[in-house]
């Protein structure tokens, strides 16, 4: 049944609880400490990886953009599968157990362990891409129409807040690690990880009782099966062809995601490496991004509920495009705070509207919402695999981050110019841009 209060209070809970990796390992503590770790006296910012030597911050980079390459593989052949047996619940919760437990394993991290530290790392963004897949595949099936913008920006409300809370905990013992009489300097960022892991597998016990299971088939899973994955995105991409407004969403989505998600998942790294700011700077930088991503969550809704999704979403992009231009000049801490303020009010509604588009997009009553959300979660991953490689690539190459986040408006502008293209197919066409 749609619209049911504690079914959407369920699903936005899983938001709660696999947000805090997003904010504590990809976003502020683990690059502060990865950073700091891989940052000596003898080798600077180089370290030794499986032989290689890579730049510290660059292999960080190139391994989540490894995991959302396996990830943008996987999932068409996974969110087959979950629709044949009707049983996408079930891989929630593999891919929680795998980032959660990975979470945990961060705790074994120091610099003599690198190798493991990666593949954690590697790990535990595999089990959150997941997850947030076949989470994401729920929303048209609990929520009708007109009420989809608005369980998305409070499933993302939710993530930010729960995030936070996790986030202040953690601080605490960054800050103040004597008062656990804690002497070991790692341990505090360690024991962070550790808490990860189990706020995430804890809390996201509570979407997995509430949300519907599906109606399993218990067919044996064949080789036709795992193919249908592959023709499942190649149906969804015919059907494309005749959705022209959709089409072109996407191809924006596609360059926009280069930008927006990189810029999220190396902003720590560049406020350690490039300003210097240190940990407990950073974990309160990042508390402002997320205080003011949930007012800007619900602010986008609401403006996009008037104005029209699209047009709400060309006004973010040329924020963005500011964003990656101030960060090449940034030249002190209070830059950095503005910029990051500006970057919280413009992320959370950017990621909301955009899923919420999509949705408003899908075919009415389709019973494999779980193939067409893996087609724009196939398309969001290939997006970040482009720009974090791109990222890490132009900063071993110029050996500055700056140019890496100056080169990021290019992603945007592109998105943006096809969003305006958008325009010009309404007026030949009678399809309405009001209510997306």
């Amino acid at each position: 049944m749609r619209n049911n209060k504690e079914t959407i209070k369920a699903w936005a809970m899983f938001d709660w609880s696999n947000s805090a990796y997003n904010l504590v390992i990809t976003s502020t503590i683990f690059p502060a400490y990865y950073t700091i770790i891989t940052t000596t006296e003898e080798f600077g910012d180089k370290v030794v990886f499986m032989g290689r030597t890579f730049t510290n911050t660059a292999l960080s980079n190139y391994a989540l953009s490894v995991a959302y390459l396996i990830m943008a593989l996987l999932l068409p052949v996974l969110s087959s599968i979950a629709d044949f047996r009707g049983n996408k619940k079930i891989f929630m919760k593999v891919f929680t157990y795998i980032g959660s437990i990975s979470c945990a394993g961060l705790f074994f991290f120091k610099l003599e362990t690198l190798e493991l530290g990666i593949i954690c790392f590697t790990l535990a963004a595999i089990g959150y891409i997941g997850g947030v897949m076949f989470n994401n595949s729920y929303l048209p099936e609990i929520a009708t129409i007109d009420q989809q913008d608005r369980v998305s920006a409070k499933g993302f409300a939710y993530g930010y807040i729960g995030s936070v809370l996790l986030q202040i905990i953690c601080f605490i013992f960054v800050l103040k690690p004597e008062l656990f009489g804690i002497t070991d300097a790692s341990l505090p960022a360690r024991l962070s990880f550790l808490l990860v892991g189990i706020w995430w597998i804890g809390f996201a016990q509570i979407p997995f009782r509430k949300l519907p299971a599906g109606s399993p088939n218990y067919d044996k899973i064949t080789k036709s099966t795992v193919k249908n994955g592959f023709q499942e995105l190649l149906k969804v991409w015919n059907q494309l062809k005749s959705m022209a407004l959709l089409k072109r969403f996407l191809f924006a989505f596609f360059f926009y995601s280069m930008g927006v998600q990189t810029i999220m998942l190396v902003a720590a790294g560049f406020g350690e490496k490039v300003l210097k700011l240190g940990t407990s700077k950073l974990i309160a930088i990042i508390l402002i991004i997320q205080l003011v991503a949930i007012i800007g969550a619900l602010i986008m809704s609401f403006f996009a509920k008037r104005y029209g999704n699209i047009q709400v979403i060309i006004v973010v992009l040329t924020i963005w495009i500011g964003v990656c231009v101030a960060a090449y000049y940034i030249q002190n801490e209070t830059q950095f705070y503005v910029i990051a303020a500006v970057v919280g009010l413009v992320m959370g509604g950017i990621q909301s509207l955009s899923r919420s588009t999509y949705s408003k997009f899908l075919p009415e009553n389709t019973p494999d919402t779980a193939s067409f959300f893996s087609f724009y979660d196939v398309t969001e991953k290939i997006a970040i695999v482009i720009g974090l490689f791109s990222f890490a690539y132009i900063e071993e190459f110029t050996e500055s981050m700056r140019y890496s986040a100056i080169s990021l408006a290019g992603f945007f502008i592109c998105g943006l110019l096809i969003l305006f293209s958008i325009f010009f197919i309404k007026s030949k066409k009678t399809d309405s841009l009001h209510s997306v």
